[in-house]
Order: structure tokens, then C-alpha cells, then sequence
């Protein structure tokens, strides 16, 4: 299976842009990860990232070594998406799984299919490549394909935090971050205002989060307060409102378009014909059409780079995933519009809730699938910001570190011990003291160093970072991407194998 992720070493005839340098990194982890023996992985990838981008160009690599591979979208209104990017790609030779299809060829290498199509037909095509596109919606129609048949098996995620995906997929690569892709400019930055909210005290919940009931009655309060607040700072920008339901939807379309701006409500509801209507005019540079209107609808898969306002209405306690895939769809850079940032007005209170663990997969994504997991699950129950925001910037929130301007907030303990670019670091007392490193940051290099060099791609980080933890007892304030190769001490070779020493004693007792 490996032979199918190598590149073609001929003109195959394809028009794919060049690859941007962490697209080139994230397809080498994924090749080390075949390398080392994992059939099943996943990529995660930021809205952004360009996950189609490197979906189709994993199907292209395979059927250049004549290899059959099946690009599988999550919902049927994707399939035409997708296949008009991989004309565009030039990868014109494929067909589509889906009865009556003008495009159904099943003889050809390439296949684009819905997973509900799947489903019906209740068996799979002949293939040696699946890539699952939105992989973290596991449907039991490809989940359970994935884990029996012996094709390599790809899946693609912004939000990889679904429970048992770690059943599925063997290694996560984590193509880059949102702040990585922010720095680059393929993101905008977000500009957070908190506005009106909905009291949530005592509301209903199920499974921990709040029912979809509760949520509609506490937000259907503050209706008047989410069209006046974008009124003040929505800034006239085109712009997609999350409401709690339907009924929710609806209430908040009523009253955008009687304060004079045109609305319109784009749910499960919406037919076929009425969507294809809406994002046509909504795609269009000087729409009349200023306000989309969904529960999630318009959360995956969507996406308008023009986009400059999110406004979420609608409350949850658990469910990051779901938030981060709503604020995602104002994200997206368009240079064509002079986009600078995106307004993300907080009608719910998600923002204050999911702050820190949202800063913390902005920075540095996920080490691990079960941490994903983990967060989904998570009850958050903060309800206020912090008196003062950003130290630097006043940006708010603000925890730890900050996203507007990045500045890392470092405990006293630290800048006591070691202030980074003043004091040498020792080891020791007295005669048997050593010097490790000229500062804290040299010693943070010399760990990412020794991970880069003796740890699989997406272990290195997290070693860097354990090491830097187990010499000096702090985190890091720095970013392992960013760490320059320099060389190691022998003082800090010494000591690493002294605690690896240690730890394989440990395991073993």
C-alpha cells in the first residue's frame, strides 16, 4: 500500500498548485507513518489547510501507479464540490458513485462518493485508497469498511475528537495550526466581542449538554439584543449566524430583516434548490444577501472566504469540536476583499467556556486522538473572562497565551529560576554542578534537537516538551516549530539517557 503514496516520477498531467511547505511535511509524516507500519491514519488540518488539497492529491498518487482510490465526502451535496476541484486539478478522469449520476463511470481509478450513496448500496467499490473526508462524523456505513478491508484508509479532519476514532485510525498527523496558518496569512486573526449572552443558570441538560429545547428558550430571549449588538459590531460584513434550533433560526431572520438587512435561514429544512439559490448570491463579492442563518448546516464543509463576521447563538457545554467548526467559517484569508480579521460576536457564552482548551488547539493542535476525545467530553462551566485581558495587548480572553499578539504569560516560579535569556542552567550542587545550557531557551533548543533526531515526527514535540519538563520542572515558552537545530551539550546528552535509565527501570518494576 505504500507504493500508492509515492509521487509519481512522471508528467501525470495534473494541474495541482504547489504544495505550501507544511502540506509537504504533513504527506512525509504521513509516508513515515506507512513506513512504520500504519495502514489507518488520520490528518488534522485546520479550516484552511486545504484538506481536499491533500485528499485528491493522495488519490492522484495513487492512480498514477495505477492504484484505485475512492474520495468519500460526508454528505451528498459535496460530491459535485468535489468533483469540480479535481477537474480543476485536472484530475478529469474519475467518476461518481450515485445512481443516475451524469458522471457514473465505474470503470475508471477515481471514484468521489457520498457516504449515505454507500450506504444504500450497501457494498463498496474495488479499491486500494479511502480517503474519508470530515472523518470525525463516524458513520458506521465507512468506520466499520475501514477496519476490515486491507486498502489503505486516509481520513481528513479539522476536529478529530470523535469517540473511537482511535479504534480506527493508528497514528494522527497534525498538518499545522491555526496559528501557524494565522502567521502565514492563509488565516485571519479573530477579534472577539462578548455580547449580550443568555442566562443558562438551571437549564436543561442531556448527556451533559444542553438540549436543544433549553437552548432555543434562553437564546429566544435575547433575539432583539443579537440584531441590535451586529448592528454596533458586526460592521456590516457578510456574516453567518449559529442559532439553538429551527425555531431559533427563524425568530432571528424575522428580526435582522425588519431592521432592514436581508436574511435568510439555511437549515435541514432548506431544499436542494433553495440552497443551490442562497449560495449563489451569498458567494457573490456585493451580495445583497448579508446574513446566513443555521444551526449546523453551514458548520462543515462551507466555505465563503469573504466571510467576515461569525455570530454564535448558540450554547453548548461539551461539544469544542462543534464550536471550533463554527467560528472556522470566518477564518478563511480573501485577499480579493482585503480581508483583515474576522468578528466573532459571543451571543452563547462558548467563547468564555471553551477559551483555554480553543488556545491551546489554536497553538499546538493534538498529540494524540484520545485527547480530542477527551475534550468533547469535557463539561465547561466558566462563565465569566478574566478582569484583564492580554498584558501586552489587552486582547481578550486571554490565558497563557495570547492570540492576538502571542505573547506567553510565564509564572513567577519561571522567571525566578529561569529567566530564558539571562541566567545559565546547571544540574547539580556544588562540585558535581554542571552546566546544561547557556539559558532556558538554549536548553529548550537542544531537547527539540535530540527529539527531532530519536523520536517518530509526531512524538517530537511532545518529547521536546516532557524533557524540558523533567530537567527544569516548568513548561516551555517556546515554540518547538520555531526551535532552531543547534548543537547538543554532553551535559544534556548525559542527562537525557539518565532519565530514560530511569524510566525503563520504572516500566520494568
Amino acid at each position: 500500500m505504500t507504493k500508492a503514496l509515492v509521487p509519481s516520477e512522471h508528467d501525470d498531467g495534473t494541474k495541482f498548485p504547489e504544495p505550501r511547505s507544511f502540506q509537504v511535511k504533513a504527506h512525509e509524516a504521513l509516508r513515515q507513518g506507512f513506513r512504520e507500519g500504519h495502514k489507518n491514519q488520520i490528518i488534522m488540518a485546520p479550516t484552511g489547510a486545504g484538506k481536499t488539497y491533500l485528499g485528491l492529491r493522495i488519490c492522484n498518487e495513487a492512480i498514477q501507479r495505477g492504484k484505485r482510490a475512492v474520495f468519500l465526502c460526508d454528505r451528498t451535496t459535496l460530491i459535485n464540490q468535489t468533483s469540480t476541484v479535481a477537474d480543476r486539478y485536472g484530475m478529469t478522469s474519475h467518476g461518481i458513485i450515485q445512481a443516475k449520476h451524469w458522471r457514473r463511470r465505474p470503470d475508471e481509478l477515481f471514484q468521489i462518493a457520498s457516504v449515505q450513496t454507500i450506504a444504500k448500496r450497501e457494498f463498496w467499490p474495488q479499491m486500494d485508497v479511502l480517503v474519508v473526508d470530515e472523518a470525525h462524523t463516524t458513520y458506521k456505513a465507512w468506520t466499520t469498511f475501514a477496519k476490515e478491508t486491507n486498502a489503505t484508509v486516509i481520513g481528513l479532519s479539522a476536529t478529530p475528537f470523535t469517540q473511537g476514532l482511535g479504534k480506527i485510525f493508528t497514528n494522527i498527523v497534525n498538518a499545522t495550526t491555526m496559528h501557524e496558518l494565522t502567521q502565514e496569512g492563509v488565516l485571519v486573526p479573530m477579534r472577539i466581542f462578548s455580547c449580550s449572552k443568555p442566562d443558562m443558570t438551571g437549564a436543561e441538560t442531556a448527556g451533559g449538554e444542553w438540549t436543544d429545547k433549553a437552548a432555543e428558550e434562553r437564546e429566544l430571549k435575547i433575539v432583539g439584543d443579537v440584531v441590535s449588538d451586529w448592528h454596533k459590531f458586526g460592521d456590516n460584513r457578510k456574516t453567518i449566524v449559529f442559532g439553538a434550533t429551527i425555531k431559533h433560526c427563524e425568530e432571528l431572520c424575522r428580526q435582522f430583516v425588519q431592521s432592514g438587512v436581508m436574511a435568510a435561514i439555511f437549515t435541514s429544512e432548506t431544499t436542494e434548490k433553495e440552497r443551490e439559490n442562497l449560495l449563489k448570491e451569498y458567494r457573490k463579492p456585493n451580495s445583497h444577501l448579508k446574513v446566513l442563518i443555521s444551526v449546523e448546516a453551514l458548520a462543515k464543509g462551507f466555505d465563503v472566504p469573504d466571510v467576515g463576521c461569525i455570530c454564535d447563538a448558540r450554547p453548548l457545554r461539551k461539544s469544542l469540536s462543534t464550536a471550533i467548526q463554527m467560528w472556522g467559517r470566518g477564518l478563511r484569508s480573501s485577499l480579493e476583499t482585503g480581508k483583515k480579521d474576522c468578528h466573532l460576536l459571543d451571543f452563547s457564552g462558548n467563547i468564555i467556556r471553551f477559551f483555554e482548551d480553543f488556545n491551546d488547539i489554536y497553538f499546538n493542535g493534538l498529540e494524540k486522538l484520545d485527547d480530542g476525545d477527551k475534550l468533547d467530553k469535557k463539561i465547561r462551566t466558566k462563565e465569566e473572562f478574566e478582569a484583564k485581558g492580554c498584558p501586552r495587548c489587552s486582547f481578550s480572553p486571554f490565558h497563557k497565551r495570547c492570540m492576538a499578539c502571542g505573547y506567553e504569560k510565564v509564572s513567577k516560579e519561571l522567571n525566578e529560576a529561569m529567566p530564558g535569556h539571562m541566567k545559565e542552567i546547571f544540574i547539580g550542587e556544588g562540585k558535581n554542578k554542571k552546566k546544561l545550557a547557556n539559558n532556558a531557551e538554549h536548553l529548550w533548543q537542544q531537547v527539540c534537537t535530540y527529539a527531532r533526531i530519536h523520536s517518530k515526527p509526531e512524538n517530537q514535540s511532545g518529547r521536546a516538551w516532557h524533557l524540558f519538563k523533567q530537567m527544569t520542572g516548568q513548561d516551555s515558552m517556546w515554540s518547538f516549530a520555531k526551535a532552531p537545530t543547534v548543537e547538543i551539550s554532553s551535559n544534556v546528552i548525559n542527562k537525557i539517557r539518565q532519565m530514560n535509565i530511569a524510566y525503563n527501570k520504572g516500566t520494568k518494576r
